[in-house]
């Protein structure tokens, strides 16, 4: 229940207090954000990378900045329920305005929970529900840039209003030749368009704002002609690569689907200076209808609001559907345990209790792999992983299996109760990661072998997906990380047919694992004997030895040696070691050579040793 009044002082200094933190919360991000543009003119992608990192840590820290400060000045915590209540209240009137009240909200909710414990506060006290409409909501200051300009050319001036549209942007590095570059976007534009004549309406809806990411800087809109509309992104790139400027258009990107990729749950976050995410979002959600509102605000950097509209969206599911929760398909894992719901696309990942040999680590060690993989590049191998704590879920929808598994596997992470007094027993895990679900690849393989192979759609099938697991390592060892486990049950294949790798617990830095041969024989009982008999260190890895483990199948040692045998020469890896320590930064871009205006020749090594 609210409060009949609010005549409470301290309620308004609370509410003061965390809108205060917040607004220091984003003019940090935003800044963070705007200077990817100056590190991209720069070409300084160390710099890019470290920005990266350290925007990721920025809302954790004014959580804690703003908690500890009503703890410090207001003893927020020791306050009564109807202070609280009349805090939300405040801070909903100090909304009024603003231009990012949904993450406002979000940032409440987060200093709220951390100052009171859950079993002391309810719903009332949170937001979970959005108070405030994010619907229409633009910077309308004198001079403020709006969210997307549009233009409106003919066919005759669609090239020059191409250049206009990059001109705009006001990027200091010259273009190597942007005339050039705009009549190739403006080719491909007549090629999709065809002879179909131009409405009156037609026009180029461009955003803003440059979306920076690794080495590119891309352009994000749509071409609309009548009831037509064409999404497009412009990858903009410097032409030699490491050495800043000149710089060059790369290509074009058309759809819906080229977009999702583009702005995939596999991919680092982008830097974009937006002084409205919710109408950034909006027109981005316009361009890809399908892609899930919390995926995109994932994209955009904003991974707390993207864990908020993913829960709401969630408990929404949970209302309206009535299967049960289960463990997962797939071979169970030896540091997870892995449970869905059939009828919602991800998984739900635990960390064991304990872990069985030959596993030699520790629930905090687990912890920081997962960190590791969200600071770092995923170069759109690797899925996004949302984390959570004290999530509650009902105990009737969980079935009898997954529940004994939950109690021996997880105790420590699982209690069972109904803690709200209100008749309805929960199930709550302290502890949970979870991920976009993907179809194992060994069961995806197990597939093609049960079909028979004398089907050639189901040869060319598994040969693809061999292709591309392949292809998932080298993009993921070109941005230094080595993923440990290789088998094929810990990645997955996604409705596009991309392999991704979703198992971290034994993830390294390329840099920090050490290659190696296996040493010759010195005797005949060293040659005969089934053990190892060479000394293996922490992190001493023998790529040779990969091969019994995964090419056991015929077709599929035909189709790995055929494109990826290099994978077993240790040079391989060497060499690619050697590039990273050497400062040089690869970046895996969300379209193949092919698309490229120009291709360049794909990032390979000759096998050497050194």
């Amino acid at each position: 229940m609210f409060p009949a009044r609010l005549d409470s002082p301290l309620a308004y200094a609370i509410a003061g207090a965390m809108i205060d933190g917040f607004d220091r919360h984003y003019r940090l991000f935003r800044a963070a954000s705007a200077g990817a543009k100056a590190r991209f003119e720069a070409a300084d992608w160390h710099g890019q990378q470290k920005a990266q990192r350290e925007r990721i840590a920025f809302y954790d820290q004014r959580v804690q900045e703003t908690v500890a400060r009503l703890e410090q000045k207001l003893q927020a915590g020791r306050q009564p329920m109807e202070v609280w209540q009349q805090a939300k209240l405040h801070y909903i009137g100090l909304l009024v305005g603003h231009r990012q009240p949904e993450l406002a909200e979000t940032f409440f909710n987060s200093v709220t929970t951390k100052i009171l414990h859950r079993t002391h506060f309810q719903n009332d006290f949170i937001f979970v529900r959005p108070a405030v409409s994010t619907e229409y909501i633009e910077d309308d200051a004198p001079g403020a840039r709006p969210t997307y300009r549009a233009y409106y050319p003919t066919r005759a001036t669609l090239q020059a209003t191409l250049v206009r549209v990059i001109d705009n942007f006001q990027l200091a590095t010259p273009f190597e030749d942007l005339e050039r570059d705009a009549g190739l976007v403006h080719a491909a534009l007549q090629a999709r368009i065809g002879a179909a004549p131009l409405r009156s309406n037609f026009q180029l809806q461009v955003l803003s704002g440059l979306f920076y990411r690794n080495k590119g800087a891309y352009v994000v809109g749509k071409m609309v002609n009548g009831y037509t509309e064409l999404p497009f992104a412009l990858p903009i790139l410097h032409a030699r690569d490491d050495r800043a400027g000149p710089l060059c258009i790369d290509t074009v990107l058309f759809g819906e689907d080229e977009l999702q990729m583009l702005f995939s749950f596999a991919r680092a976050y982008f830097m974009v200076d937006t002084d409205v995410p919710s109408a950034t979002v909006q027109f981005l959600r316009g361009l890809m209808p399908r892609k899930p509102r919390a995926e995109i605000y994932n994209a955009l950097g904003l991974a707390k609001q993207g864990k908020t509209l993913f829960f709401r969206e969630f408990l929404h599911h949970l209302r309206h559907s009535s299967d049960r929760f289960r463990i997962a398909p797939g071979i169970k894992g030896m540091v997870m345990l892995v449970f869905d719901l059939p009828s919602f696309p991800y998984v739900f990942k635990v960390i064991k209790d304990r872990f069985p040999a030959p596993k030699d680590t520790t629930r905090e060690e687990v912890k920081a792999k997962y960190l590791l993989v969200k600071q770092h590049d995923r170069v759109g191998r690797m899925a996004e992983t949302l984390e959570y704590s004290e999530v509650a879920f009902p105990r009737e929808r969980f079935d009898d299996a997954l529940i004994a598994e939950l109690r021996q596997h997880v105790p420590s992470q699982l209690e069972i109760s109904d803690r709200d007094g209100d008749g309805q027993v929960e199930l709550i895990l302290k502890h949970v990661y979870i991920e976009r679900r993907m179809i194992p690849l060994n069961l995806y393989l197990q597939e093609q072998f049960d079909t028979g192979l004398d089907d050639a759609d189901a040869r060319g099938r598994l040969e693809r997906a061999v292709i591309e697991y392949g292809n998932a390592i080298k993009d993921m060892v070109a941005a230094n990380i080595f993923p440990g486990d290789m088998l094929w049950k810990n990645f997955g294949i996604t409705r596009h047919g991309k392999v991704v790798f979703y198992d971290y617990d034994e993830i390294e830095y390329l840099t920090d694992c050490h290659f190696r041969r296996v040493p010759a024989p010195r005797t005949e009982e060293e040659e005969m004997s089934g053990d190892i008999w060479y000394s293996v260190g922490p992190r001493d890895v023998f790529p040779e030895t990969f091969g019994p483990f995964l090419l056991g199948h015929p077709a599929v040692r035909e189709a790995f040696m055929a494109h990826h045998a290099d994978l077993l020469d240790v040079a391989f890896w060497q060499q690619h070691q050697a590039r990273i320590r050497a400062g040089d930064v690869h970046d895996v871009f969300p379209y193949g050579q092919e698309r490229r205006f120009r291709p360049q020749p794909a990032l390979s090594f000759h096998p050497q040793e050194t």
